[in-house]
């Protein structure tokens, strides 16, 4: 079974979009209704605490997970929400299921069967800035051509036809969500098929990629892709436009105003209407270049880039994020694997930057500054990125040489990597690639007995 999701734009009535903008506050009013009970039954116990009750004698715990979070507002829904039947269930199920997840979340965190960063107590949700979203699991949910079909809801027109669902696919769910100015559908897809896509134009083939600010890629081949810089380009139009957020009405809490002015609402839309330009051209490019790697190549040699560190640079952060490397490794990686292709990612010490692509050779220092590469060994001259790229790439061919079908589907950065040419050729053993799998720790540690060695054989 294969998953795919579908994403429509919704073109709806004004009677559908309050429809959709009621099952949204449904949404919120679930989930503040829950954290609500959750939090006067932890302050409760709290207070029961301080004057000396404990055990059997506290107040029992409110059951929070979905099932009993459901339960409960099956039985409190009239009284709280008398409304409740102008909505599909699903609208309250949706926030009871967020809220859950979250208190699940941060349970898990704070006894440490949680990685990642702590997560906080859930707070209350407020309806300016909460993004209207829910999701239907049951009911009518169809695709009809130039409709779609939603429970409650019913027909609504669509935007485009162009993208129909595959015969025979059975729809599972559908999350519907409000994104700068415009309602989106998005259909979670079962399919039995195997391979959706065709594999790979020429299998055999390795490209390295190279991901840059200047240009978005540079490809082994020598192929520059542009970068279309969105965000960069925008500016201008986006400071002249905030400019005229400031000088309006907006909301203000102090005096009691709920609700900015028309004309505050009007350029807070007009801004986001610039930020979604944006958004559609990265996502653009970003889906042009990737879907064209996995369509000619059949394995892709990327870079362990860490973007969290690079990003602290402050000349340098915003132009990194809109390039969005993160997500071109993402899609480089599930479109090669619709393919039957390989991706293969480079260790993060890996020098592809500071080796001649041509003798091997390695230098000790490569500024960021310097975008041409010359080589001291044997005088070649070649452009920074595309050196790095076709070293990639011959890492990538050495390591399908050595590693064979062990290689998985987007994966690779948990091989060593191994000297280089000119380093092996010193020790005289063979050019790695790869050792025993280990991690980056591993990849550091025989990267510095490499250096050690060479300077004995030095």
């Amino acid at each position: 079974m294969t998953l795919l999701a579908y994403r429509y734009a919704l073109d709806p009535t004004p009677t559908q979009e309050r429809a959709l903008c009621s099952h949204a506050g449904a949404v919120r009013v679930a989930f503040n209704w829950g954290l609500a009970l959750v939090k006067a039954n932890l302050s409760q116990r709290e207070a029961e605490e301080s004057y000396g009750i404990s055990g059997d004698d506290l107040t029992p715990y409110v059951d929070w997970s979905f099932y009993g979070l459901r339960k409960a507002w099956n039985v409190a829904k009239d009284a709280v929400a008398p409304w409740w039947a102008e909505n599909s269930k699903e609208a309250y199920a949706t926030g009871l299921r967020q809220l859950a997840d979250g208190l699940k979340n941060w349970s898990a965190s704070r006894r440490g069967k949680r990685k990642g960063r702590a997560m906080g107590f859930p707070r209350f949700r407020s309806r300016h800035r909460t993004t209207p979203a829910f999701r239907f699991t049951t009911g009518a949910l169809r695709h009809e051509g130039a409709r779609v079909v939603l429970p409650t809801i019913g027909r609504i027109k669509l935007h485009e036809t162009d993208r129909p669902i595959p015969d025979g696919a059975r729809v599972l769910a559908a999350s519907v969500r409000y994104e700068r100015g415009r309602w989106f559908v998005s259909f979670t897809v079962e399919t039995t098929e195997d391979v959706i896509y065709p594999s790979a134009l020429d299998p055999d083939a390795v490209v390295g990629v190279d991901l840059g600010i200047k240009v978005l890629a540079m490809l082994s081949t020598g192929e520059v892709v542009a970068n279309p810089k969105a965000l960069t380009r925008a500016q201008r139009k986006l400071r002249k436009l905030s400019r005229r957020v400031a000088r309006r009405q907006g909301r203000d809490r102090r005096i009691g105003r709920r609700d900015g002015s028309k004309r505050w609402q009007r350029a807070v839309r007009a801004v986001a209407k610039v930020h979604g330009k944006v958004t559609d051209v990265r996502r653009d490019a970003q889906h042009k270049l990737t879907t064209g790697l996995t369509q000619r190549f059949g394995t892709v040699v990327i870079e362990d880039l860490h973007v969290a560190a690079m990003v602290k640079n402050r000349r340098l952060a915003r132009s990194i994020s809109d390039a969005g490397w993160a997500e071109i490794r993402r899609q480089i990686e599930y479109k090669a694997r619709w393919r039957g292709g390989r991706v293969i990612v480079a260790g993060r010490f890996f020098p592809s930057s500071k080796t001649c692509s041509d003798c091997g050779a390695v230098r000790a220092k490569l500024l960021l500054s310097e975008r041409t590469y010359v080589c001291a060994a044997c005088g070649l001259v070649k452009d920074r990125d595309e050196n790095a790229a076709q070293n990639r790439a011959e890492y990538g061919a050495r390591m399908i040489a050595e590693w064979g079908s062990e290689i998985e589907n987007g994966r690779g950065a948990d091989r060593k990597t191994g000297p280089t040419r000119q380093v092996a050729a010193k020790l005289g053993a063979p050019p790695a690639c790869g050792g025993q799998p280990g991690g980056a720790a591993s990849a550091a540690r025989q990267t510095g007995a490499v250096r050690s060695q060479e300077r004995t054989v030095a």
